[in-house]
């Protein structure tokens, strides 16, 4: 354990720039993945709210998950490791407090999850909460979140700009009621604002009043985790909630693997031929990840499903495809490094929201693979890629972790592609080189992450 009680992971990430590996023949391999960081996020702040204790087996320990429970801590929570059965890291044991504590700074460094899903718990405490992030992600949208919590009640002080770094004058408790919210820039909004509603003076009737939501798997995952904590959240039409006031029950609470982060490694096997397997994969899912063995079929993958675990296996080629990406927007970079390889043009759309994650997601992959020799075109809420012979060169990883792995995918058959940093990678994959070699080379995974 470490000084803070946080456990790190079992190997320190990589970083700086790194030498992407060219696969030499067809993979064969099986690995797993640890945690799914937009659950373990989640828990970890139903946690915080619950009428109990909590504890969460094989959650994620990432860059991200670790603000969270930073920014949790310094709110007053108790997080203590115990040992548990993952190979990637300790189980974590919340203790709630209530009410939350008097004053502090959260640093949100680049989660989203962060800044959105602590702002409303900053509410609930006495005295003054600074929220800030690192500069690279200041410019991510939290207008529509600022809105909505002084609608019910939250005092905030963002001095006129709409955006982090902000101030929370905390009050021990938040009104709640009936708002309206435009979401189209995340759902993430919707989230932060469910996930606390419970513990509203007279909870929440949330309306979407926006053209589109992106991302409707992470809302509904939201409303599956706090229907395990006993909270039924009622849903009248779509992109509506209605949350009772009440408790939220402590639980044991075994986190899902991570499907969007093993996007890159089951894509590989189309890349590079072979087959790869990913174990513990879920029969049902509120992931945005699961929708990866429809999607992968559709481009030409062998997919079978055995035992609990998920194989992609090549098939004749990597087919050009047209995908409405707008409910699982996270899996668009892995999906654009596959279309690079296509027989034919692909089309991604329903991902304009992509704009305003770490990077602006669509202008950097269109960027970094024109860099390396190939061809794609910005659409209004999407991208075209055309497929074209690539060359070695640096792959930009931009501060954001899935523009790093994607130029790892890209580099298995590219040989002298360079990723500049693959240490953005730990913000939710803290392990990823050493998976990423040992699916390559056929190594034991568990023996690569002690090493």
């Amino acid at each position: 354990m470490t000084t803070d009680g946080y456990s790190p992971t079992s190997t320190p990430a990589a970083t700086g720039a790194w030498q992407a590996p060219v696969a030499d023949g067809p993979l064969d391999s099986t690995l797993s993945v640890p945690g799914s960081k937009s659950l373990t996020n989640r828990e970890l702040v139903l946690a915080a709210l619950a009428d109990g204790p909590s504890r969460l087996r094989a959650p994620l320990h990432s860059d991200d998950s670790a603000r969270m429970v930073d920014a949790l801590r310094s709110l007053g929570v108790g997080i203590e490791t115990e040992a548990g059965d993952s190979p990637f890291g300790d189980d974590l044991v919340i203790t709630p407090r209530w009410p939350l504590s008097d004053g502090g700074v959260v640093d949100c460094g680049q989660a989203g999850t962060v800044m959105r899903f602590v702002t409303p718990l900053a509410g609930f405490t006495g005295g003054e909460i600074t929220v800030t992030a690192h500069q690279s992600a200041l410019h991510r949208p939290m207008g529509a979140m600022i809105k909505a919590l002084r609608d019910v009640g939250v005092d905030i002080d963002d001095g006129g700009r709409w955006s982090l770094p902000f101030s929370v004058r905390g009050h021990g408790h938040v009104r709640g009621g009936e708002i309206m919210i435009d979401a189209s820039a995340s759902s993430q909004f919707v989230s932060g604002l469910l996930l606390a509603a419970p513990r509203f003076d007279v909870g929440l009737h949330l309306v979407h009043a926006g053209d589109r939501l992106p991302s409707m798997p992470h809302i509904d995952m939201t409303v599956e985790a706090l229907a395990h904590r006993g909270v039924h959240v009622e849903r009248p039409s779509v992109g509506e909630w209605i949350v009772p006031a009440g408790p939220i029950r402590g639980k044991d609470i075994a986190v899902e693997p991570d499907l969007s982060n093993a996007a890159p490694f089951l894509a590989a096997a189309m890349v590079a031929g072979g087959q790869v397997t990913v174990q513990g994969w879920p029969p049902h899912s509120t992931q945005p990840g699961a929708m990866l063995a429809d999607i992968l079929a559709v481009m030409g993958a062998r997919v079978s499903r055995r035992g609990g675990a998920l194989t992609v296996g090549a098939g004749n080629g990597i087919h050009g495809v047209e995908l409405d990406l707008s409910a699982a927007g996270e899996l668009a970079p892995t999906i654009f490094g596959l279309a690079a390889f296509a027989d034919g043009e692909s089309v991604l759309h329903g991902i304009g929201h992509i704009r305003g994650h770490e990077t602006d997601r669509i202008a950097a992959l269109i960027g970094e693979l024109r860099a390396l020799g190939g061809e794609a075109h910005e659409l209004p809420d999407g991208i075209r890629i055309v497929p074209r012979p690539l060359h070695a060169g640096v792959w930009r990883a931009h501060h954001d972790h899935r523009m790093a792995t994607t130029g790892a995918l890209i580099g298995l058959a590219v040989p002298g592609v360079e990723v500049d940093d693959i240490g953005t990678t730990a913000k939710t994959l803290p392990q990823f080189p050493q998976l990423w070699r040992a699916m390559i080379h056929g190594d034991d995974v568990s023996a690569s992450l002690a090493s």
